[in-house]
């Protein structure tokens, strides 16, 4: 009997409507994962000592196709890794958020946790190192400060 040990790609986008950890979970559950491993990125109310009060994300025009070629990379490393399917999902925030909403999101499911924990990890460090996205800070004392912007 032969298994499929390809990796596989659920979801790899950019959005500007809301993200969740529960919508990433449900998405990559399967009948051979053993481990579902998740992160959560939420915008807190602080940076550096200062309160923040929201955030606005923006996208180069190439960063949704830059999230998927980033993703398939990962995968076309890792692929023959499994002995069973491992499922990805991941999506990053665009636009305006408030305290506490996810900004970004991945999950990943795969037959034990030891490759489920390695591979959102290095999902999450690779989006955020190679998506051109960037990170608008209004703080409350009125400043704004960008994240990202000539990096």
């Amino acid at each position: 009997m032969s298994t499929e040990t390809d990796f596989e790609v659920v979801s790899a986008v950019l959005s500007p409507e809301p993200i969740s950890v529960d919508q990433a979970i449900a998405a990559v559950e399967s009948d051979t994962a053993g481990a579902v491993v998740s992160f959560s990125g939420v915008v807190r109310n602080h940076d550096d000592g200062k309160a923040v009060d929201r955030l606005s994300y923006s996208a180069h025009p190439t960063a949704h196709r830059i999230m998927a070629e980033v993703v398939a990379q990962l995968v076309a490393e890792h692929s023959g890794e499994a002995e069973q399917p491992v499922r990805i999902w991941a999506a990053h925030r665009i636009g305006m958020l408030e305290i506490g909403d996810p900004a970004l999101v991945c999950a990943v499911a795969a037959a034990h946790r030891g490759q489920a924990f390695a591979v959102c990890s290095e999902l999450v460090d690779r989006i955020k190192e190679q998506v051109p996205i960037w990170k608008e800070q209004f703080f409350s004392d009125g400043t704004v400060e960008w994240v990202g912007a000539g990096e």
